[in-house]
């Protein structure tokens, strides 16, 4: 799999305290963004398979 260059704009602020939660856990803030987003991928992709598995078995 390749990598792609994405660039965003954001608050001084926010980016600030991004550096404080990578710093925190060692990490650059690229790094700590990605992993972030790669997290909230998978937790969305989960959730939607737990909803598939309860409508098939006709949970709620």
């Amino acid at each position: 799999m390749g990598t792609t260059v994405l660039s965003l704009r954001i608050d001084g602020e926010l980016l600030e305290r991004l550096r404080q939660h990578a710093a925190k856990r060692g990490m650059s803030v690229q790094d700590y963004v990605v992993q972030t987003l790669i997290r909230d991928d998978f937790d969305q992709r989960f959730q939607s398979a737990v909803e598939e598995t309860q409508k098939f078995y006709g949970h709620t």
